[in-house]
């Protein structure tokens, strides 16, 4: 069922991981970030459950005429039918009782199902694999020459003048790592975003969960966290900001409706690292907020690349977003999450990744290279505050940059452009 006009994603090789180790890989993205195409690239067989109204009237009568069919099965949108869980389940469980393969069923779905329908997996039986828009290495933006994991075991290697332009940051930042998009003009890239997030308040956020909301209220909360995007902003600020003629939101409401962007896998929250510090500073816990792709902020807010390149604040916090979602990809692929620090004396961090074994990095993110001395400073000033015995020196401290020259500095800190980096 492979295409040959697929796009390779970081996530193939851990999909193939997975399938060898459980009976059923269950991938989690937002609507069209390429979940099934993924699938299809190992699926020896499919059934679309969002589109086949054949298949659901199987489901009501014999779940397992849906089920039958040459492994790996993918059963796509499954969450349109969220009794098969069960059946696939105990498909799973017979088929390993019997000495059977693993690697049975692909789930895809682009919402997360109520916490009670998924509880019962079992280990060995359901894994879970998130799946993001394209990094910019997957869209053939970033050379890649500058590696995470390579960063993550100390070792840095430089790279030439990446050459990229800062209206071409704009635009990939308003165009989204979306795979349908490839090849497609920036106004067109643009408009489907803007319907994008439409659906979004208008059907999707209801339907996650059955709860009705006022879809001005789901855009004026949407437009407040695109403003807010990449801060610790609090859900009593977001309410306060998106409320209409009848004053602010409730604090709980607005909880509620992020909690609903978080099930539909389009709102994700960046958490504090909490390391062992020599200093008395106190850690702040609040996490940053985020799109999954910043080409979400954007279209909340309307905004064009020229837009953005007119207001350098707003292009940095969303450049920032972007960094965010390529770092957590690149993240993944070796076993690690990506981290903020921030601190009581006004200590801030943007970005930490750290690996099951503790090896971990920090970067700032600024848009030019004329900042470039103050993050450096920043970072070096974080690592002192560190207690380095128990945490371990970083692999690297580096100041990802939109373009220019990859190298490291004498102080010891690294520029990243961010169209260099990768795996």
């Amino acid at each position: 069922m492979a295409s040959d006009r697929y796009l390779p994603r970081i996530g193939d090789a851990e999909l193939l991981r997975r399938l060898e180790a459980a009976g059923a890989v269950l991938i989690e993205g937002p609507r069209a970030c390429g979940k099934t195409a993924m699938a299809r690239q190992v699926a020896a067989s499919e059934v679309l459950l969002d589109i086949d109204a054949n298949a659901r009237r199987a489901m009501a009568v014999d779940p397992g005429l849906v089920l039958a069919g040459d492994c790996p099965r993918l059963i796509d949108e499954w969450q349109t039918e969220p009794a098969i869980w069960n059946h696939v389940r105990h498909a799973v469980d017979r088929n390993v009782a019997r000495g059977g393969r693993r690697g049975q069923f692909i789930l895809p779905g682009s919402a997360v199902p109520a916490a009670d329908i998924t509880r019962h997996t079992g280990a060995g039986r359901i894994s879970r694999l998130r799946l993001r828009p394209m990094t910019l290495l997957e869209a053939g933006v970033s050379t890649g020459h500058i590696s995470m994991e390579g960063m993550l075991r100390g070792r840095f290697d430089g790279c030439p003048d990446s050459r990229m332009p800062l209206p071409e940051i704009a635009a990939q930042i308003c165009r989204g790592g979306w795979p349908g998009d490839i090849g497609r003009s920036d106004a067109v890239c643009l408009s489907a975003r803007i319907d994008y997030i439409e659906e979004i308040r208008r059907g999707d956020i209801e339907r996650v969960d059955g709860v009705r909301r006022d879809p001005e209220n789901v855009g004026r909360l949407l437009r407040s966290l695109a403003r807010n995007v990449a801060t610790t902003v609090s859900a009593r600020a977001i309410a306060a900001d998106a409320g209409g003629s009848d004053g602010p939101l409730d604090s709980d409401t607005v909880r509620g409706y992020l909690n609903a962007l978080h099930r539909l896998l389009v709102y994700e929250e960046q958490p504090v690292w909490a390391p062992h510090l020599r200093s008395r500073s106190r850690l702040r816990q609040a996490p940053k907020r985020h799109f999954v792709d910043p080409s979400l902020a954007t279209a909340a807010l309307g905004a064009t690349p020229e837009r953005l390149l007119a207001d350098l604040e707003l292009l940095g916090v969303l450049f920032e977003s972007l960094v965010h979602r390529d770092l957590c990809v690149y993240a993944q692929a070796h076993d690690a999450s990506v981290y903020h620090y921030r601190d009581n004396t006004g200590l801030e961090v943007d970005m930490v990744v750290e690996d099951r074994s503790g090896a971990w990095c920090a970067f700032e993110v600024k848009l030019g290279v004329g900042q470039v001395d103050n993050a450096a400073q920043t970072l070096l000033k974080f690592r002192d505050r560190l207690d380095l015995e128990k945490v371990g020196e970083p692999g690297t401290l580096g100041v990802i940059v939109s373009s220019g020259y990859g190298y490291m500095r004498e102080d010891g800190v690294a520029v990243i452009p961010v169209t260099a980096l990768g795996l």
